[in-house]
């Protein structure tokens, strides 16, 4: 064989192998996306199915909130611990642990007979959320380091991160209405045999930071850091502010989380390296995540009351209501991280997606006791999901580009958990300033009157919706000073290693 004909296979050799691994790439990324998925629709889809879950298992409505609230704290305050976890045993590992878990503890949750079941059901849920969500974003990170193919791969996980509690929502609707609440969490097994089952395919295992140890000191001052953060959040929903069980925690969360800091600088292993804070563009991005998860809580919770209560829609119809939404938000999502981001940069395009965002909960404050969902809620939820694009998809993609490959998963984990918490001082904030527009609109007036009980409920909506447009508006304004100008360098150069 002549040496032209020799290196003429080589190089045909060289192309398949090249497609081979591009291929695995692309489904790589659908059961990391499927896993995601999972965890973000977790946080929403068991919201609706409550009021049957409550009939059902006969807790009152004091102890309803726990139901969301254990995920929550969970999730939030082992975020860190999880991603580390992933660095130090490896990404395979910590994913199909984390998959094989949530979907053990979702399927008793289904079964749960009383109240203390399902809730110790949530936390664990949250436990391996934890794990797993940071596994998944790491993934990604470490997967997919062509700058065009990355911005594409985090178009798709910007998308699902963005538009998951709408999912659902539409997902618990529809199981609720057509078979049982226990299926919003048993659907979780059948999402979780097929991510598993690609994950242990596909994936090898990997750990950057093998030779690092676990930084226990620090893992235990911000799992209880953030716990009472979100706790101390999560109590100002059913306590007054002034309440010690309610800014005695936010007290103690500032305090444990300064603690946390001031240790990562003498730690010898710290669990999150400052040098992932300290880089301009990530930590607008992490700002970014954290405004966006706290103002899209605006959008889902409220609207949900709007859509159910004002409206009549039944569970499946609310859900079906938001995916125009979620349409407007995929769409976004791959304009942003494939065609703006790399040809002028965040500075411009996120701020920009705040605004519109701003904008579309501004245009909302418009509804009324007897408006129309096509004139009065469709157009701005596409308003508001097209800015939601142009931000989450990008800053996620920012927040986690650049890192040493060691730090992929505590950088992934802190990602996470600027939504989840971003979502819990959202979901606080809105729902006490909501309650008391209500009870303001109602002073001097007669509360046995329906119409004026509807007039209040909608005056605490639509207090809500202003408020989040204000959220978004200082996003805008933030990320606009924080971002530097310009294309970020690791959009232009990526990192040459690929774990898979």
């Amino acid at each position: 064989m002549s040496q032209k004909t020799l290196t003429e296979s080589g190089q045909e050799g060289a192309v398949e192998a090249t497609a081979a691994a591009s291929a695995k790439r692309w489904w790589i990324l659908a059961v990391v996306a499927l896993a995601q998925l999972m965890v973000v629709l977790d946080a929403t889809i068991v919201n609706i199915a409550l009021p049957s879950a409550q009939a059902d298992l006969g807790f009152s409505d004091g102890n309803r909130q726990w139901i969301v609230t254990a995920y929550a704290l969970a999730f939030a305050s082992l975020l860190l611990l999880g991603g580390r976890i992933a660095d130090l045993f490896g990404r395979k590992t910590a994913f199909l642990i984390g998959v094989v878990g949530f979907a053990a503890v979702s399927a008793l949750g289904g079964a749960a007979t009383n109240f203390e079941m399902l809730v110790t059901a949530r936390a664990l849920q949250g436990a391996f959320g934890a794990l797993l969500a940071p596994a998944a974003l790491s993934l990604l990170n470490t997967t997919f380091t062509d700058a065009r193919e990355r911005a594409r791969a985090f178009s798709v996980y910007g998308a699902i991160a963005g538009a998951g509690g709408a999912v659902g929502l539409l997902l618990g609707g529809v199981l609720t209405d057509a078979l049982d609440w226990r299926w919003t969490l048993y659907v979780n097994v059948v999402i979780a045999v097929v991510a598993f089952a690609g994950g242990w395919l596909l994936l090898h295992n990997h750990r950057d930071a093998a030779n690092s140890k676990l930084d226990v000191p620090g893992t235990l001052l911000v799992a209880a850091g953030l716990f009472s953060l979100v706790y101390g959040f999560s109590n100002a929903e059913t306590h007054d502010w002034s309440s010690p069980e309610t800014w005695g925690f936010l007290v103690a969360g500032g305090a444990l989380l300064a603690a946390f800091t001031w240790w990562q600088t003498r730690a010898a292993h710290p669990l999150l390296p400052l040098r992932i804070l300290l880089d301009r563009n990530r930590a607008a991005s992490f700002l970014a995540v954290l405004i966006s998860g706290g103002g899209m809580f605006g959008v889902f919770l409220f609207l949900t009351y709007y859509l159910q209560l004002n409206l009549s829609f039944s569970p499946t119809k609310t859900g079906v209501a938001f995916l125009p939404m979620v349409a407007a938000l995929m769409v976004a999502a791959q304009v942003s991280t494939t065609t703006l981001v790399p040809r002028i940069g965040p500075k411009v395009v996120i701020p920009l997606g705040f605004a519109v965002a701003a904008v579309g909960m501004a245009w909302l404050t418009g509804i009324g006791v007897g408006s129309s969902y096509l004139s009065a809620v469709l157009p701005q939820l596409i308003v508001t999901g097209f800015g939601l694009g142009l931000v989450m998809p990008p800053a996620m993609q920012l927040a986690t580009g650049g890192v040493a490959a060691e730090d992929a998963g505590v950088a992934s984990a802190t990602v996470n958990a600027m939504q989840q918490v971003g979502g819990s001082i959202g979901t606080a904030l809105l729902n006490t300033l909501a309650a008391s527009a209500a009870t303001d609109y109602l002073a001097g007036k007669d509360p046995a009157n329906k119409l004026v009980q509807a007039r209040a409920t909608i005056e605490s909506y639509t207090t809500a919706f202003w408020w989040s447009a204000g959220l978004f508006a200082v996003g805008a304004l933030i990320t606009f000073l924080l971002f530097r100008r310009g294309v970020p360098e690791q959009d232009a150069d990526a990192a040459p290693v690929v774990h898979m």
